[in-house]
């Protein structure tokens, strides 16, 4: 830990370069530990783990003079763990799971909805006074007791008795701890009322109360009773009593189940349904073909494009080079997801750009027919593409080594022979790995897929929503069912989410052998 420092004055105090660490340090620490309260409060103790070690080790890096190299690498390694590391192992974690619509949580909190998904007024309860009320921005009910006494809670807390309440002709007017909401506020929030419904108590098998009037309140309870001690849910009215199976939900005797149900193990199911159901199977090879050709000539063809203008424009003869780079770099300066919003609109079949004014209206389905809106997923990439190619090419060419291109010259060789035997190995050299990374975006490029043509056209023998301008990112989503397209199933989506890691890094890890093996031969 740095000393205190002496001053002119004969005072000491601390150095200014330890003061700011001190407050950095402070404000790491405050945000630390309301992460550790909110997943204290979220009951996430993985979370809470993980926050707690993380606090630790930049205290003790920061605080200790045996930890100098830490201090600089600590920042990027907790980067690395939150950021890569626990979204891997997340993701990986999930694929075995059956997480998705129906199986969104827990078995407690599955129980919990189905018990208040199936609430139905008591047939001949009594009604009770109810006033609405708030604590801070959040409702609540408070009922008279037949007995006199007040009770309040909140949709999070049950009904308690509260002491000091003031009531009036059977209304509360006054209640510690709360608002008494004036009529007119209760119009403004009337919807918020009419679905609130606050606990009886902690056990969920006691119902709620409820309101339509915001004057009188009535207990509903649920059809279904959970019974802990057997794990049973039975149904009141028809008496029929279910089971937990092994897929994470209430399960009848005649094979009937419960809608809602709970995240559970299910192995390899969701692998098995990537590769085995005919849903997911026959799209899954268009698309992985798809996915492939539109990496490799997207890679290539901007390569190529952007290596033929680098090597144009290096020419020293050529005047005006300086504008001419800026026209082209032009189209790496729009944001990627706005330029395919705009071609999207430009290659509309029946008012964009290019029918209207480039084709003299014709009707061509640029993104409707399937080979066509293939066509124009890669020349809008080409378009999208090129100038990141021309820029890396045109370093790569000016930091060519003079005197070898000159040693060529001496030596007798032309300009092709240069060409084939300096010039390309070593730009490949300077640029293979940036050509790898280009392919890794590129097969997971979902902005252009997205924006430009949304997949589409749809399969017409898919009983899932994919197309076959889809590439295998995009097919995750819409498998995942963010889109709204279909069911969610978080557990598949991030099973052909592994896939596509699996792929990337193979191909990602070949071909840096072949970068090696580039620059022996270099």
């Amino acid at each position: 830990m740095m000393q205190p420092v002496t001053r002119g004055s004969g005072r000491t105090g601390w150095s200014p370069g330890f003061l700011v660490k001190l407050v950095l340090i402070a404000l790491v620490d405050a945000l630390g530990v309301y992460a550790v309260l909110a997943a204290w409060g979220a009951e996430s103790w993985g979370l809470l783990a993980a926050m707690v070690a993380l606090l630790l080790a930049a205290n003790w890096a920061y605080f200790s003079k045996r930890a100098l190299p830490l201090k600089y690498i600590l920042p990027g390694l907790a980067f690395l763990l939150v950021y890569q590391v626990y979204v891997v192992a997340y993701t990986g974690y999930v694929a075995f799971t059956n997480y998705g619509d129906g199986h969104n949580s827990t078995k407690e909190q599955a129980v919990e909805a189905l018990l208040v998904q199936n609430e139905r007024r008591v047939e001949g309860s009594p009604s009770s006074p109810l006033t609405v009320v708030a604590a801070g921005e959040t409702l609540g009910f408070a009922i008279v007791s037949p007995e006199g006494g007040v009770r309040a809670g909140t949709a999070d807390e049950p009904l308690t008795a509260v002491d000091g309440a003031a009531v009036d002709a059977g209304q509360v007017t006054a209640l510690p701890g709360y608002e008494v909401l004036e009529y007119a506020e209760v119009l403004e929030r009337q919807q918020e009322v009419t679905d609130l419904r606050v606990p009886v108590s902690e056990d969920p098998n006691d119902g709620s109360i409820r309101t339509q009037d915001a004057r009188t309140g009535y207990v509903f309870t649920s059809t279904l009773t959970y019974d802990a001690a057997s794990d049973t849910m039975t149904d009141t009215t028809t008496g029929v009593t279910y089971t937990p199976n092994d897929d994470g939900q209430f399960e009848a005797a005649d094979g009937t189940t419960l809608p809602v149900g709970w995240r559970v193990l299910v192995g390899l199911d969701n692998f098995v349904t990537a590769f085995g159901d005919d849903r997911y199977a026959g799209p899954f090879a268009k698309i992985l073909l798809w996915t492939f050709a539109f990496a490799v000539i997207s890679v290539a063809s901007t390569f190529l494009l952007g290596l033929f203008l680098a090597i144009a424009f290096n020419d020293a003869r050529l005047r005006g080079r300086r504008f001419y780079r800026t026209l082209v770099i032009l189209p790496y300066a729009i944001p990627g997801f706005l330029a395919a919003l705009l071609w999207s609109g430009m290659l509309n079949r029946s008012y964009g750009f290019v029918n209207e004014v480039l084709l003299g209206g014709a009707e061509v389905p640029w993104l409707t027919d399937p080979v066509l809106a293939k066509l124009a997923v890669l020349g809008v990439n080409l378009w999208l593409g090129f100038p990141y190619m021309f820029l890396i090419c045109t370093g790569a060419l000016q930091s060519l080594p003079g005197d070898v291109l000159e040693a060529a010259r001496i030596d007798g060789a032309g300009r092709w022979r240069t060409w084939r035997s300096i010039t390309l190995p070593l730009l490949l050299v300077a640029t293979a790995p940036l050509l790898i990374s280009s392919f890794a975006f590129n097969f997971n490029n979902f902005t252009l897929i997205y924006m430009l043509t949304g997949g589409g056209p749809r399969f017409d023998d898919a009983s899932v929503p994919l197309g076959h301008t889809d590439i295998l990112i995009s097919m995750v989503y819409s498998v995942s069912g963010l889109d709204g397209t279909a069911a969610k199933d978080y557990g598949l989506a991030s099973a052909l989410s592994i896939v596509i890691f699996v792929v990337v890094a193979t191909i990602s890890a070949l071909a840096f052998r072949r970068t090696r093996s580039l620059e022996e031969i270099a």
